[in-house]
């Protein structure tokens, strides 16, 4: 049954995983009333461009679900901008009516020219502050939706993004697509998921989400599959006392309450105690399983 469901997994890539579905919202309440009509069509603009723009070869028939919330932080004249945007993403659960969150991302420093009405159009080897903050994010849903579809999926992907990165930084913007000290940055994102370092926590992404596939079904493999990816982890913080991250924390920003929700009377659960150090940022949520 396990091998059955591999191949029907991986053999509708095609019908589960797309490009992208995403609904863009704004909020620029912080700004003058100036800048808020400059920017009456931007939300607009955005979603067409993210939902339009072909970033794969691939031709599927269900999109991949996400949002983009930006919040406008500041405007130094009618066309430079500061935002902080939150990402979030899902995908299907097998057989189910519910979905798996994927991503969720709060990224304060994102910098940009706008001007009502501007077209946007995609280029792969100009870097703009604008577009390839976008396409950075588009590669990033596609390549980790890709990941829990099939093992190391998502690396085409993530190369791209990678490349976006180099592009931004080596542009003399660092306004976070240089490598920081801070809890977040795209630099550390993208360059922790393609490390060697952490490559046997990223090839355990696809047997979790085969675990939340088969849950329904086979509850104790489902559990089991899920555990294994935190024994990894587990494994990874003995050796070095910490789990310094942002790949690791991305993940369970997006997924630690499914992995309660899952866990929750697994029968060992002391892997809670585990969670509180493998994850910190979530430690409250494991107390209450914790022994």
């Amino acid at each position: 049954m396990k091998y059955n469901l591999i191949i029907f997994l991986l053999f509708n890539i095609s019908i589960l995983a797309q490009e992208l579905n995403c609904r863009v919202e704004i909020n620029y309440e912080s700004l003058p009333v100036n800048n808020r009509d400059l920017l009456s069509d931007f939300a607009s603009v955005v979603e067409n461009y993210l939902n339009t723009t072909r970033y794969t070869n691939d031709d599927y028939a269900q999109k991949i679900d996400c949002s983009v919330s930006i919040f406008f932080t500041g405007a130094s004249s009618d066309i430079d901008y500061s935002a902080q945007i939150v990402v979030i993403s899902q995908r299907p659960i097998y057989q189910s009516t519910n979905n798996s969150p994927i991503l969720t991302v709060n990224d304060g420093q994102w910098q940009f020219k706008y001007q009502r009405g501007q077209a946007l159009y995609p280029n792969q080897t100009t870097f703009d502050p604008l577009t390839s903050f976008l396409d950075y994010y588009a590669l990033i849903i596609i390549g980790m939706d890709s990941d829990t579809f099939e093992s190391f999926g998502g690396t085409p992907n993530f190369k791209r993004a990678q490349d976006i990165v180099n592009l931004g930084s080596n542009s003399g913007n660092n306004f976070g697509w240089q490598s920081s000290s801070s809890v977040y940055s795209r630099w550390g994102l993208i360059n922790d998921i393609l490390s060697e370092r952490y490559a046997a926590f990223r090839g355990a992404i696809f047997d979790y989400h085969y675990g939340i596939d088969i849950f329904a079904q086979n509850k104790q493999l489902g559990q089991q599959k899920i555990s294994q990816l935190i024994d990894i982890l587990w494994d990874m913080y003995q050796k070095s006392g910490s789990i310094n991250s942002v790949y690791v924390r991305t993940f369970f920003d997006a997924k630690s309450g499914e992995i309660i929700d899952h866990l929750r009377d697994y029968p060992d659960l002391e892997i809670f105690a585990k969670l509180k150090k493998i994850d910190p940022p979530h430690s409250a949520k494991y107390d209450e399983l914790t022994p």
